[in-house]
């Protein structure tokens, strides 16, 4: 994890070199447990938190990624830079983010992290019996709501909202709920935006402004987000 690689592209022209600024990423999927073979999970892909990833490390951010369990093998896993934490569950997710995020200059919280999680799970594979079978949820620990709390006035946290209906209006509360700086909303209504693909169709929100962009690959949507963080970087 700590030996150099030549497959990093190189600093977008739009970015400034960052030294001494470190970055906590979140990316993919969480699974969450019904017994040792199957889970409760989502579609994410994980791939626009590492392209996130990619853009930090090629403006010179120390970067943080705590990654959910995804498929992508990236060149950037082995950057001298980056740190990387693979997590499985929601909660594994949030005790990494809680022991990282104090030590950070900022965070972007681009995972897909269940809301739910059984209850119990059990110890063998479940069999079937009968014509239903009910699995009883709980909620996971809020990790944006959480990160939002201990947040110091020195410190930036973002957030994502993935939205299929009354896009902006959710997107506007989740950021006022969780205290973020800004969020970036995408739709499952736009074509070729959202989980697996390559793409992503986002609107940066803040609290006094609001910026859409043209459906882009995911590479250029993280340039156009983290430009936007770095205007708001007061400690590096």
């Amino acid at each position: 994890m700590t030996t150099s690689n030549n497959n990093v592209t190189q600093l977008s022209p739009s970015g400034k070199l960052e030294k001494n600024c470190s970055i906590l990423i979140t990316a993919g999927p969480t699974y969450e447990k019904i017994d040792p073979v199957r889970f409760i999970g989502n579609y994410s892909s994980g791939k626009m938190g590492i392209a996130l990833a990619e853009e930090c490390l090629n403006r010179g951010f120390e970067v943080y990624l705590v990654l959910g369990p995804v498929t992508i093998q990236s060149p950037i896993f082995t950057h001298p830079r980056l740190h990387l934490t693979n997590v499985e569950s929601a909660q594994q997710m949030y005790e990494a983010c809680m022991d990282i995020y104090p030590r950070m200059n900022a965070a972007i919280l681009c995972a897909a992290v269940a809301d739910f999680t059984p209850e119990t799970v059990a110890p063998n594979k479940i069999k079937r019996k009968g014509d239903e079978l009910i699995i009883r949820l709980k909620p996971t620990k809020d990790i944006a709501a959480a990160l939002g709390r201990i947040k110091t006035d020195n410190q930036l946290l973002i957030g994502f909202a993935l939205e299929t209906n009354d896009e902006e209006t959710n997107a506007q509360d989740k950021m006022k709920r969780k205290n973020f700086d800004f969020i970036v909303l995408n739709s499952l209504n736009d074509k070729g935006a959202g989980f697996r693909h390559d793409t992503n169709k986002i609107t940066i929100i803040s609290s006094n402004s609001k910026t859409e962009y043209p459906l882009k690959d995911k590479k250029e949507c993280a340039i156009d987000i983290i430009d936007e963080m770095q205007k708001l970087l007061k400690t590096c």
